[in-house]
This record gives structure tokens, sequence and C-alpha cells, in this order.
């Protein structure tokens, strides 16, 4: 019996560089049948994604789910903005947080939990520049530590 592919986590690796995770939160998305299959074949960019909170909705803007081969006129616009599913007061205890001056709501990852897509949504703060070349710094630092390491074996 063949094994059953695990569909792909989309990972958005610039979030990690450009900001400060404070607090992470799990979404549903509203997304077509299209959408949903280019999402499991992993046709999705998150890089210049944000969220917005308008009339107490959640919003993703700018994520980017490329067109799916075969959906022919069934296909949306890739960047179209994409309504995000959370409970009333999870959006109200968001909203006190990201009204705070500095704070962005950056979506972190997309993946897939018992047949839907979900989003995983940071509340983050931007980093300065600074901050990104100590970051750089301690991870070479870290390689430099584990090949010495490894070469002593």
């Amino acid at each position: 019996m063949p094994e059953k592919r695990q569909p792909p986590t989309i990972q958005n690796r610039r979030a990690q560089h450009d900001y400060f995770v404070e607090e992470r939160f799990e979404a549903g998305i509203a997304l077509a049948g299209t959408e949903v299959k280019s999402v499991r074949a992993g046709n999705v960019n998150l890089r210049d994604s944000h969220c917005k909170i308008e009339d107490l909705e959640l919003w993703v803007y700018n994520m980017h789910i490329a067109p799916y081969e075969q959906g022919n006129i069934w296909n949306l616009e890739p960047r179209r903005k994409r309504k995000l599913l959370m409970h009333r007061l999870e959006i109200r205890r968001l909203a006190a947080k990201y009204e705070q001056r500095g704070l962005a709501l950056i979506p972190l990852r997309l993946y897939f939990s018992g047949g839907y897509v979900k989003i995983e949504i940071g509340v983050c703060r931007g980093k300065k520049q600074y901050d990104k070349r100590q970051a750089l710094a301690e991870r070479d630092a870290e390689r430099q530590r584990r090949q010495a390491e490894g070469s002593r074996e």
C-alpha cells in the first residue's frame, strides 16, 4: 500500500529575520477549492504578506497563492485579500495588542490540520538593523561551534 504524502508546511522565513515574534495565534483561512489544491501542492509565498483587522474581521493581504494548473475559469486572483477565521473574542484580544505602537500581524506559517488549511499569525515587533546583525553573528558562531565539535569526534 503506497504511503500517503504529507502536505507541505509553508514557512515565512523572512519574518524570523525581520521581526521579534511576541505571541502566536492559529486561525483558519477561507479559500476556494482551486486555492486549496494549489496550497496542497506547495505553491504559496508568504514573504510580503501581512494581516489587518477591519470591522472586527481579520484579513491577510499580499499572500501569493499560485493559480492551480487545472483550474481553468475557477482560478482567482493570486494576491487577493483572504479572510481569516477566528472567534470574535480572540480578534478583539488581537486588536488590543495590534494597536500598540510598533506591532504588526505577520503570517508565520501555513499548514494543514485535519484536512483544513490553518495559518499561524505572529504579533511581531520589527527588528532594528543592529538586531539583525547580532542574530546573524550568533547563528554563525553556533554553526562554527558545531563544526568544531564535529571535527573533534
